[in-house]
């Protein structure tokens, strides 16, 4: 095996895409039947689009970001589940104002981009 062969890191290149990223000389990447870009010093990772020069992260649909502020705060109330049925826990009544602030916080028009705190 030859130690001067540099190996880089290759992005594999589909319907402007990368769909795969791969360890290997440029020499072998050039042997693909798909587009491929030496990645070596560029940032850029399984999913991304490739514009013909350079990669862009993927953008979430409002569907996915919307999902996970829901998901944040379900998770929010089922922490402070405890809380809410416990008659003497310190600064409960703050809390249970704010567990009726995150249930209400989707209808509102700071969704998902402000949440709500305590």
């Amino acid at each position: 095996m030859n130690k001067n062969i540099m190996e880089n890191k290759i992005a594999i290149i589909k319907n402007s895409v990368v769909d795969s990223v791969i360890i290997a000389t440029t020499e072998f990447g050039d042997t693909l039947s798909d587009t491929t870009v030496d990645v070596t010093s560029i940032e850029c990772a399984i999913g991304w689009s490739y514009d013909g020069t350079s990669f862009a992260a993927p953008v979430k649909s409002q569907e996915e970001i919307d999902g996970e502020a829901k998901a944040w705060r379900d998770g929010e109330l089922s922490f402070t589940d405890n809380v809410a049925q416990t008659p003497d826990y310190p600064n409960r009544d703050a809390i249970l104002i704010y567990r009726q602030e995150l249930r209400d916080w989707p209808s509102t028009e700071n969704f998902p981009n402000t949440k709500p705190t305590i």
